[in-house]
């Protein structure tokens, strides 16, 4: 059974090959879009690797990339393709092409749902990686000596200041480390001393944030210093009143950034999905209508076009038996291929004859 049968005369023939030329160039356009997406968002994902524990999510960005490429290379093909099919002397070149043209631009179109599902379901990998990842940067706010994190206080700093957050998960996660480098202590004074002993692990932990917390949106001069003494500041409560720091954590702020980011990406993506198979099934209609053409005197007779020429069970059956007649035949090329290596051994061993 023919699967989605049309019928083609030649004037609609010809109008399908024109429409879809132009949709053609259309689709390569929105394939080199798609390759600006995955490089923009891989910039974007570069830019705060400091505060990334892994790259797992690094994978959207790469397939879309390699897939925005790949179209390009597949509407140029199919351009080309719609060009010589107005002329039917110069068709028949592409059948022995088309084929194996169709399975590859399939498995590439395939990988942009592949990316925009990945875009969502990789979110707690991408929350986890920047828990952690956060969590590791607090901790080394401090060390602006010591190789290899000279700049860990200006990306947190920045980061702050960009997203409109502070710490990992609120401000209350630089209460449970020392952000301030022991070069800038007086280890003389009496109030240094006592928080220093007053620590199990000899830390000096204080109840203030980095200046890149405070909210310059705020009427008060920002607090940043004993925020939880309600004595050390006039007229202040800070279990009532709203603190003039940012209130929600990098990593809420950096989630929402990124997968608000990769949602628009993935609308885009879809569009792209669906243009491209657009192309695809257009051009299998023009291939198996202007498969009646060849051979023929009259080129303007009227043909048949369709998707598949049998059903789609039929199809997926007769493709398994394929990829079994291949393995099976790899399977006995491999044992040929081993067994003269013995004979040799055989020949030399066996005694001269007299």
């Amino acid at each position: 059974m023919v699967l989605l049968k049309l019928k083609f005369p030649f004037q609609k023939r010809v109008r399908l090959a024109q429409g879809l030329w132009l949709l053609s160039w259309v689709a390569m356009l929105s394939g080199a879009i798609t390759f600006a997406m995955g490089v923009f968002l891989k910039t974007e994902l570069h830019r705060r690797s400091e505060v990334m524990h892994s790259m797992d999510i690094h994978i959207v960005p790469n397939l879309l990339m390699a897939v925005g490429l790949a179209s390009v290379g597949i509407n140029i093909f199919a351009g080309k393709v719609c060009q010589d099919s107005l002329d039917p002397s110069r068709f028949p070149r592409w059948k022995m092409f088309l084929p194996p043209f169709f399975c590859v631009s399939i498995f590439f179109t395939s990988l942009l749902l592949v990316a925009m599902i990945l875009s969502y379901a990789l979110q707690p990998s991408l929350d986890e990686s920047l828990k952690i990842g956060l969590k590791n940067g607090i901790r080394f706010y401090k060390d602006t000596d010591t190789p290899g994190r000279c700049f860990q206080k200006e990306t947190i700093d920045r980061l702050q200041m960009e997203f409109h957050c502070c710490g990992n998960t609120n401000y209350r996660d630089w209460f449970e480390v020392q952000w301030i480098s022991s070069r800038y202590l007086d280890f003389t004074s009496k109030e240094v001393k006592d928080r220093v002993k007053s620590n199990v692990d000899g830390r000096y932990l204080v109840d203030g944030v980095p200046f890149s917390c405070c909210n310059p949106a705020s009427p008060r001069p920002c607090i940043q210093y004993n925020i939880l003494d309600n004595s050390a500041h006039y007229n202040y409560e800070y279990q009532t009143e709203e603190l003039n720091l940012y209130n929600r954590g990098c990593r809420q702020a950096m989630v929402n950034y990124y997968m608000g980011l990769m949602s628009t990406i993935g609308l885009g993506v879809l569009s792209v999905f669906l243009l491209q198979m657009t192309v695809l099934v257009s051009l299998r209609y023009l291939q198996t209508s202007m498969a009646g053409v060849i051979g023929q005197e009259n080129v303007e007779i009227e043909t048949e076009g369709y998707i598949l020429e049998k059903g789609i069970k039929e199809t997926l059956l007769e493709m398994k038996e394929k990829a079994m007649k291949i393995l099976q035949f790899a399977q006995v090329a491999d044992a040929s291929a081993t067994t003269p290596s013995a004979d040799p051994e055989a020949a030399t061993s066996a005694p001269p004859a007299k």
